[in-house]
């Protein structure tokens, strides 16, 4: 049997900014509505993380610059989605082999687009396992770099150790996320764990900007409350 520490060797080898294990048996009702009994079925989540290199993040200040669009869009997704596959896909295998089930999920994985919803949610899992808090923008924010990390999971029934709780909101008065949105789609609320997603964020309006977007530029990718969070842009 493998265990937690172990584990995070082998996804920091892979490549891994953040490794974090959370008990998600407490969401698993959440869990199911969203992507179904088969991912409920697992009581542990490993999160994986990948920091996005902060200078193709911060071009898309300006949304207009089509060379930081498309950089944002090759480095910020495309590449970083790769990378995160693999080390999810390399830790299963890993699991398994000790005897473990587990299931790895990708890190873009829709299965309701106009909801912006995958198969489940990688911010829960990092945020069980105490690697940052869901913000006013509904993005998880860690101290070491804010939202600018990618996630992915694996999830598994092998007895690992959780490595955090999770985190308290530490936005404090902050709003810039809420109000750089060009679609307005916040409402600036704090997160609650017993409130739905649709309280916070109505993915509609973000969906229709995006189309919006996409005819106007040929981009859909906005990202500008990623880009605007003063714990990412610190660093």
């Amino acid at each position: 049997m493998i265990s937690t520490e172990e584990l995070k060797d082998r996804a920091i080898g892979y490549g891994a900014s953040f490794y974090g294990v959370a008990d998600v048996t407490p969401a698993a009702s959440d869990i199911e509505r969203q992507g179904g009994a088969t991912v409920a079925a697992y009581p542990r989540a490993v999160s994986i993380g990948v920091r996005l290199p902060g200078a193709v993040v911060d071009g898309i200040g300006d949304q207009a610059d089509r060379a930081a669009v498309m950089s944002y869009r090759r480095h910020g997704y495309d590449v970083i989605n790769v990378r995160l596959d693999a080390i999810v896909s390399r830790l299963a295998s890993d699991l398994q082999e000790c005897g473990s089930r587990a299931f790895p999920v990708a890190a873009s994985q829709t299965i309701d687009a106009e909801n912006h919803l995958g198969l489940f949610s990688h911010k829960l899992a990092a945020h069980l396992a105490g690697l940052g808090w869901i913000g006013k923008s509904c993005l998880l924010v860690t101290p070491e770099a804010g939202p600018r990390v990618r996630w992915a999971t694996v999830l598994t029934d092998a007895p690992l150790s959780p490595t955090g709780v999770a985190m308290n909101e530490r936005c404090g008065s902050c709003g810039e996320g809420v109000d750089v949105c060009p679609a307005r789609a916040f409402s600036g609320k704090s997160f609650c764990e017993y409130e739905p997603r649709s309280e916070r964020f109505e993915a509609h309006r973000c969906k229709d900007y995006q189309v919006e977007l996409k005819e106007r530029t040929g981009f859909d990718l906005c990202g500008l409350c990623l880009y605007i969070c003063p714990h990412g842009r610190k660093r």
